[in-house]
C-alpha cells in the first residue's frame, strides 16, 4: 500500500473520528457521548468505593482493574480528540481540554505517589459535557447570565469581603482581650478563628466565650451572621435581576425593529399597534389583528 493510500486513508479515518467525537447531532456521536458520560458515572463511583474499607478489601483488584480500563480508554479519547481536531491547541488549552488531561493524570502519577489516585475523582467535572451534548441551551443561557450576573457583582462582593475581615480581626482582638487564655482564646489569630465560625453561624464549639462581656459580644457576632449571609446573594441576585431586565428590553426593541420591518399589527376596533409579531388578538380590547404594511412596503 502505497503512502498517498495510507495518507487518504488516515484522512478518512479522522473525519470519521472526529464526526463521532465532536458531533452530537448524529447517531454514533449521541451513543460516543452516552458511553463517555455512563464511564465517567462509573469511574467516579469506583474511586469513591475504594475509599470504603469494606468494599475495597472485597473488591480491590476489581476497582484497580476496571479503573486501568477506563483510564486507557480516556488516554485514548484524548489523544483521537487532538489529532482529529483541526485546531489542537485550542482544545489542548480550552477548559473542556485541561479538565480531560487532569482526568487522566492522577492514574498515571499513582506509579510514584499511590496516593494520587484518589484525586481521579476529579474526573466527575467531566459530566460538564452533559450540557453540551444534550444541547441545553436553555440551561447553557442560563448558565451564562449567571456568570455574567456574579462577574458584575465581584467587585461589590470583594469590597463586602474586605470589610467582613477588617471586623474579624477587631472583634476576634476584643475576644482575645476579654476572654483571654484561659478560656481557650490563646492568640488573636485564635479569635479571629473563633469569629469567623461564628459569624458564618458553623458554630464547631471547639473555642466557647465564658465571660458575660464575652457572650454579648458573641450574641452580637451570631446575628450580624445572618446579615453576611445574606448580603452576597442579595449583590448577586440584584446583578442577575437586572441583568434579565435588560435582555428583556433587548429582546423587545429587537423584536419591535422586527415588526417595523414586516408591518404593525394593528387593532381594528382600537388601533392598538403596539403587539408582539405573531399575536392574533388585541392585548388591550382582544378585538382580531390585522397586518399593516409600513409606508416603506407600499411605496
Amino acid at each position: 500500500m502505497d503512502k498517498a493510500t495510507l495518507k487518504s486513508e488516515y484522512n478518512i479515518f479522522k473525519q470519521k473520528a472526529y464526526i463521532i467525537i465532536y458531533g452530537t447531532n448524529t447517531r454514533l456521536g449521541k451513543l460516543f457521548d452516552l458511553v463517555l458520560l455512563s464511564l465517567i458515572t462509573i469511574s467516579v463511583i469506583m474511586v469513591m468505593l475504594e475509599t470504603v474499607k469494606g468494599v475495597d478489601y472485597h473488591l480491590h483488584g476489581l476497582l484497580v482493574f476496571m479503573e486501568w480500563v477506563i483510564t486507557v480508554f480516556f488516554s485514548l479519547e484524548y489523544i483521537l480528540r487532538i489529532i482529529t481536531n483541526k485546531k489542537p491547541y485550542r482544545y489542548i488549552f480550552s477548559m473542556y481540554g485541561i479538565i480531560d488531561l487532569i482526568a487522566i493524570l492522577p492514574m498515571y502519577i499513582s506509579f510514584f505517589a499511590p496516593g494520587a489516585k484518589a484525586i481521579s475523582v476529579v474526573r466527575a467535572l467531566r459530566l460538564l459535557r452533559i450540557f453540551r451534548i444534550l444541547d441545553l441551551a436553555s440551561f447553557m443561557k442560563q448558565g451564562e447570565e449567571l456568570k455574567m450576573a456574579l462577574r458584575t457583582s465581584r467587585d461589590k462582593i470583594l469590597i463586602f469581603i474586605y470589610f467582613i475581615s477588617v471586623i474579624c480581626i477587631l472583634l476576634g482582638s476584643v475576644m482575645y482581650v476579654v476572654e483571654g487564655h484561659q478560656n481557650g482564646f490563646s492568640s488573636i489569630p485564635r479569635g479571629v478563628y473563633w469569629c469567623i465560625v461564628t459569624m458564618t453561624t458553623v458554630g464547631f464549639g471547639d473555642i466557647a466565650p465564658q465571660t458575660t462581656l464575652g457572650q454579648l459580644i458573641a450574641s452580637f457576632v451570631m446575628i450580624l451572621g445572618y446579615g453576611v449571609i445574606a448580603v452576597p446573594t442579595g449583590i448577586v441576585t440584584a446583578e442577575y435581576t437586572h441583568m434579565k431586565k435588560k435582555h428583556s428590553i433587548e429582546g423587545s426593541k429587537k423584536q419591535h425593529k422586527e415588526n417595523e420591518v414586516a408591518g404593525k399589527l394593528v387593532c381594528k376596533r382600537c388601533s392598538f399597534d403596539k403587539h408582539l409579531q405573531g399575536a392574533k388578538y388585541c392585548s388591550q380590547c382582544g378585538s382580531e389583528l390585522i397586518l399593516q404594511k409600513s409606508n416603506h412596503d407600499e411605496a
